[in-house]
Parts: structure tokens; C-alpha cells; sequence
């Protein structure tokens, strides 16, 4: 109704009760618990079920009761304001509960000690990876800067250092483990070390990536034309599933007068950066999830386990108004060193910018178990009914593939070969040998180690 909005103002995350209920103090106090481990709230009381105005009869005692019930049964106790609020002769009281850094936020009563948290509309008890978050964020932790059970000395990471290198230019000096966080001051792995090693030790950081036969998980006669497993280093789980999806995507074109406009069924930035939010976001303490890519004919998923950082929903907001919120910061800022993503700015923005010239949007759901991003096949139901420029792509796509395998060969005999004696061998222009090893550098086939002169080629590890 619109005096709810008027009252709760901007506030998308509200309760409402008919009265105090000092007797059975539960039914509201497990939302005083939920806002304050989440991202704040208001409770109003004097609406009833049905949104109808009510009042309460002696408002100023039920306000002294409400101050003495939370601080009778929160624990640690939260911070509060307690307001009054006259709408047609009637008195309503708002209790505005604050976000809070000493979580968990416990509700005790009948023995017990219960923390909730908000999922859409409703206060639920605190799962045991949600309760392991809030205690971490209770000692102003976070679950990449912990302590890993591993040890340093038994990690090696030769991925990291030759991406660094080749991102920046720079060489990765030993001293560098301490300052991007993988080691921490007395010389311990972190758990972003050991997510960051080449052969990350963390069991459930891994990467399901299909490609499914029609529109759902079960089409046609083979469910999956192509599908993969990942693990290891968040950096090769980053190169892996954007090779993955590079092989799945068709690139249509428009024939123009002079040339040609290409069409890729996805905008790789926006599809880039999904997936990078989605390894550096993911909640770690879901042990039983992992990041998925499943890619159909009409559109490409996204999912990674853990909701939005605050734990609030998208329903009904801004995109592109959304803050960028750190779950992981010292995975965040690898990645940024590494000129994976930026420190600043919203990625929800990125995404939705590179989409900007289409009909159709991607689709974002923030639930507190994972969060999906949709983005739809842009050449679907258009241009791929373009038979014509189907088969020429088809056929186009099969020799760029041709040429890639017979290139590998001729790197894996001579790393040093150039690109005019890989022309000649293939009889193609040194002009097309040089598109072919841009894409094949984009998709993390291949590597250029030192300059022109003097360099070489190196063949990722697939």
C-alpha cells in the first residue's frame, strides 16, 4: 500500500506486524537477527496481514518493550532506532535494524541460539556455509584472506607468473606473494593461494562447463555436443571456460558493400566478465557447488554459488545503480593485477553496456543458494536462419580449424617458426596466419614468449 512506501522510504527489505506479541517474541526478533547479519531493514508495527492501517493502543510501551525484547534475546545486540509514525489519528512504530560487522547475529530464546538471514521477502535460519560466512565476517575476515591447510613451500605457480608477465610486461618477484595476498605475514598459503596455485588443492573449485544439444538439458538424441571438467588454478579455470565457450559460439556475418560485419552469437565482454565475477565472487563455503557454463541453441548460463555479497535480491532495482561488492577482495584484486577486471565499477553495468546495441538483455538472479546470469543467443531465430551465411561460416570455421591444428604442428616442431614461414607452409598470406594466431592467443591456445625477434612460441597447457 502506499503508506508502507511512504514510510519505508527507499527500503526494499521490510516486516510488518499487527503488534509487539511480547509473549511470543520470535515471530519478529528472527527478523531483527536476519537484517543485521544482511543489509539492514525496517519493522513496522501497527499494519495488519492485509496492509490495513491498525494503530497500536499504547505505542510508547510497546516502544520500551521492543528496546528491552532485543536486548534481552539478540546477541550480540544489534543497532537500532526506534521511530513513531501517525497515519490517520493511528501510531505505528518503525524499527530500523542496521547492518552490522559483529556477526553472526544471534536470536536465543527456549535454549537455543539461532542466526537468520533474509531470503526474498522472508527471515530463514542460517545454513552452515551462511553461518561460517557470518562468523568470518564477524572477525573482519574474509574467507580468501584465511589461513589455507596447506603449505606454500609444496605449490608452485609458474601460471601466474607467466600470465602476469604477459598481462603486464613486469616480471613476479618473489616479494609479490606476500603483497597479492597469497602468502600472509608469517609466511602462510592463504586460501586465495591456494585457489591461485597451479594445481589448486581446493577440491570444490572446479569448472562444469556443456554445451547442450537443442534449448534444455535433455534435447535430441545426444543430450551434449560438448562438455568439460576444470580444475587447478582460478586462472585456468578463467582460460579454460572462455576457450570453451569461444569453440561453442558461431560468429554470423552481414555482407557489406566493401567488407563484412561480424556477429558472434555472445559479446565475449560480456560473457568475460560473468565468468571472472563468477569464479572471484563465488562463496567458497559452498563445499557441495561449483561454478557451471551451460551454453543451449537460444542462450549461455552463468552460475556460481552464493548470492549477492549483502544478501539481498535484484528485484526491482537499478543494475546498473548496483555498487560493486567484494566477497572475495584478495582474489578481486589478483585479478585486477592480472587486468582480468577492474577495481572499481559494477560489472552488471559491463555486461549490460555490451549488450546495449541488442533487442534482447541479459537476465541476473540473485538467490541465497547462487547467482545466474542469462545471456540470450543474439544470432538465434535471425540470422542463424540466414542458411546461406550459416554454411558459409560453417565452412569458414572448419578451415580456421584446419589451420589452427596444422599450426600447433609446426609450433610443436620449431617454437621459433615465423609467421612468413607458416604462411608459406600452409600457402596462405602472412595476413591470415596473423589473424589465425590472434584468435588462437585470445582463446589461450597458444602464447608469444619475448618479443618478435628472438621470441617464441609456447602451447598452453590444455
Amino acid at each position: 500500500m502506499s503508506d508502507i512506501k511512504n514510510l519505508i522510504g527507499e527500503s526494499s527489505e521490510y516486516d510488518k506486524k499487527q503488534a509487539v506479541e511480547a509473549k511470543r517474541p520470535k515471530s519478529w526478533l528472527k527478523s531483527v537477527s536476519a537484517f543485521a547479519n544482511s543489509f539492514g531493514g525496517k519493522l513496522i508495527f501497527g499494519i495488519a496481514d492485509d496492509d490495513s492501517v491498525v494503530g497500536l493502543e499504547n505505542a510508547q510501551n510497546d516502544a520500551e518493550n521492543i528496546s528491552e525484547i532485543i536486548k534481552m534475546h539478540l546477541n550480540p545486540i544489534p543497532e537500532f532506532k526506534l521511530t513513531f509514525e501517525q497515519i490517520d489519528g493511528k501510531t505505528l512504530i518503525l524499527l530500523d535494524v542496521y547492518a552490522g560487522n559483529q556477526t553472526p547475529y544471534y536470536y536465543q530464546g527456549d535454549g537455543h541460539l539461532v542466526a537468520f538471514v533474509r531470503v526474498g521477502n522472508e527471515s530463514v535460519q542460517a545454513s552452515p556455509s551462511q553461518l561460517r560466512e557470518l562468523v568470518v565476517k564477524g572477525c573482519g575476515q574474509t574467507y580468501d584472506s584465511l589461513k589455507s591447510p596447506y603449505n606454500f613451500k609444496d605449490m608452485a605457480f609458474t601460471k601466474l607468473r607467466s600470465v602476469y608477465f604477459k598481462q603486464t610486461g613486469k616480471s613476479f618477484e618473489d616479494t609479490d606473494y606476500e603483497s597479492f595476498g597469497i602468502i600472509d605475514g608469517n609466511g602462510n598459503l592463504t586460501n586465495a593461494g591456494a585457489l591461485i596455485a597451479d594445481d589448486s588443492p581446493v577440491r570444490h573449485s572446479r569448472l562444469f562447463c556443456t554445451r547442450w544439444n537443442g534449448l534444455t538439458k535433455a534435447s535430441g538424441l545426444t543430450d551434449a555436443l560438448d562438455d568439460a571438467e576444470f580444475s587447478g588454478s582460478l586462472i585456468t579455470l578463467l582460460q579454460e571456460g572462455l576457450a570453451f565457450i569461444a569453440r561453442n559460439t558461431r560468429k554470423a556475418w552481414k555482407k557489406l558493400p566493401t567488407s563484412r560485419l561480424e556477429m558472434p552469437d555472445y559479446p565475449d565482454r560480456a560473457y568475460m566478465e560473468a565468468l571472472v565475477n563468477a569464479l572471484i565472487h563465488r562463496n567458497y563455503f559452498e563445499l557441495g557447488s561449483e561454478v557451471h557454463i551451460d551454453m543451449f541453441d537460444d542462450r549461455l548460463e552463468i552460475f556460481s554459488p552464493g548470492g549477492m555479497v549483502d544478501g539481498s535480491t535484484l528485484e526491482g532495482k537499478n543494475l546498473r545503480a548496483i555498487p560493486s561488492m567484494r566477497r572475495n577482495p584478495v582474489l578481486a584484486d589478483i585479478f585486477s593485477r592480472l587486468n582480468y577486471m577492474e577495481r572499481r565499477g559494477s560489472g552488471f553495468k559491463k555486461i549490460l553496456d555490451a549488450y546495449s546495441s541488442y533487442e534482447n538483455k541479459p537476465v541476473f538472479l540473485s538467490e541465497h543458494w547462487g547467482f545466474t546470469i542469462t545471456f540470450p543467443n543474439v544470432n538465434y531465430g535471425s540470422v542463424h536462419d540466414d542458411q546461406e551465411n550459416v554454411q558459409e561460416n560453417v565452412q569458414e570455421n572448419v578451415q580456421e580449424k584446419s589451420r589452427e591444428n596444422k599450426i600447433l604442428a609446426l609450433i610443436t616442431d620449431n617454437s621459433k617458426i615465423s609467421i612468413k614461414e607458416i604462411a608459406e607452409k600452409l600457402g596462405v598470406t602472412s595476413k591470415t596466419i596473423q589473424r589465425d594466431l590472434d584468435k588462437m592467443k585470445d582463446k589461450n591456445i597458444i602464447s608469444r614468449i619475448g618479443a618478435d625477434k628472438g621470441g617464441f612460441w609456447e602451447i598452453c597447457k590444455r
